[in-house]
């Protein structure tokens, strides 16, 4: 049996020639390179992402992913591009929480980011992490938060930009503790450490990766994490979970998405590969270096995950009073 074959069959998954008919073309998929939509200029941590996956993907399906890097309004520019793209599993974006979370929940978008896509599976994710600057008198979030009561109004908190992760999860923070900080809002998340890191700003909710030189220097402290259990990298540090707040799972994560009306089979092989691709011991510490833990998903899983981060963020903004111009 050939390779692909193989693949298919340990799988359960119907053969390349039992997907035949399913493309304009009848032929078996994949038949040809496959376009994958990452919605980021090239370099960063979302492109090495989707570079890493795709060429391990690519192997195991024995066909060409090429990587089209379109940067541009939040992801709104690649989610056009992917949602009017033949659903025959040849454009395939790598959806992430910008274009399917919290853009989606404070900004009227030209896409619906449920009903204009097909959910292929989650990749992964990483924590964000609540951070102070260093002189700051606490070094628990109970003290952090006793700080802040003892302190109305004194604090601010830097972000990547309006409406960001960054942004969104220190408002549904200060939303569950019922206390005030001003926001900062920084054109990307460098300045924003610049500050805090100064003392112009005292806290922010980074993504884990961006702040771990600066928690390794000590030049910030780290508090806790989001998620629902502790990161390898500090399994010392709790969760905000486990600290009292039940259910913060505000996470950075990415996924992959194809257009609406794709063919269940098509998807069925798509999840399952990526899976087993995620699966791989050499993936799992390639994506470590983005502090980024594989989440093997199924599509129905990962369609119900994008509803519910939609759901969280959009309860957040109304609440907050947060809605930005597209």
């Amino acid at each position: 049996m050939k390779r692909r074959s193989i693949i298919q069959a340990a799988l359960g998954l119907p053969t390349l020639s039992g997907l035949a008919g399913l493309t304009a073309a009848q032929t078996p998929y994949p038949s040809k390179p496959i376009r994958y939509i990452v919605p980021v200029a090239a370099g960063g941590g979302s492109d090495m992402v989707g570079r890493t996956l795709t060429e391990r993907w690519g192997n195991l399906l024995k066909q060409t992913f090429i990587v089209d890097n379109i940067g541009g309004g939040g992801g709104v520019i690649a989610s056009q591009a992917a949602m009017r793209a033949a659903p025959d599993g040849y454009t395939l974006m790598q959806g992430y929480v910008a274009t399917h979370g919290t853009g989606p929940a404070t900004r009227k978008l030209s896409y619906d980011p449920v009903k204009d896509f097909t959910p292929i599976g989650m990749i992964g994710a990483t924590p964000n992490v609540l951070v102070v600057n260093a002189a700051l008198p606490v070094k628990t979030i109970k003290e952090f938060i006793d700080y802040l009561k003892k302190n109305p109004g004194k604090l601010s908190y830097g972000s990547a930009g309006p409406g960001s992760l960054t942004h969104m999860t220190m408002e549904l923070f200060k939303l569950q503790v019922k206390s005030f900080m001003v926001h900062i809002p920084y054109r990307g998340i460098s300045p924003a450490f610049t500050d805090l890191i100064g003392g112009q700003t005292q806290a922010m909710f980074p993504g884990l990766a961006a702040a771990l030189p600066h928690i390794r220097s000590g030049r910030i402290r780290a508090l806790a994490v989001t998620g629902m259990q502790r990161h390898p990298l500090f399994k010392d540090l709790p969760t905000l979970d486990e600290s009292g707040f039940k259910g913060f799972d505000a996470q950075q994560w990415y996924g992959v998405v194809g257009p609406a009306g794709m063919p269940a089979p098509i998807v069925k092989l798509l999840n399952e590969t990526m899976g087993v691709v995620l699966k791989a011991p050499d993936l799992r510490e390639k994506l470590s270096v983005e502090a980024i833990e594989p989440m093997v998903m199924s599509p129905e899983k990962f369609g119900d995950y994008i509803r519910a981060d939609i759901a969280r963020w959009t309860k957040v903004a109304h609440e907050q009073n947060i809605q930005l111009d597209n």
